[in-house]
């Protein structure tokens, strides 16, 4: 909270951000937004629609399907992999981790 208040009384004292300072946020902060989504979707179109992955977890058998806009489990649509983790383990799960189909680094 002090560091909010005195940039606050610095703001009123000398004036705020210039607006060519302010631009320059706006764009970064676009650009974040921009590559953000690029990552998801990059993401996602590891595996086409249809694909199927099979995970085993304590003595079950759990299969997800990959959809165009996400994912399906036991007949209901889900936006991530984590969600399907955390409903089948009970806990906070990576679910590319969980499924195995993570990345590894370069």
């Amino acid at each position: 909270m002090v560091p909010i208040l005195s940039y606050r009384i610095q703001e009123r004292t000398y004036g705020g951000l210039s607006p060519r300072a302010r631009k320059k946020l706006q764009e970064i902060a676009r650009s974040l937004e921009t590559e953000q989504a690029a990552r998801k979707k990059k993401l996602r179109c590891c595996f086409k629609p249809g694909t199927r992955l099979v995970r085993s977890w304590q003595g079950v058998l759990h299969e997800v399907t990959v959809l165009d806009s996400g994912y399906e489990y036991n007949g209901k649509s889900y936006k991530s992999l984590s969600i399907i983790a955390r409903k089948i383990t009970s806990t906070r799960w990576s679910g590319p981790l969980f499924f195995g189909t993570k990345r590894k680094a370069a």
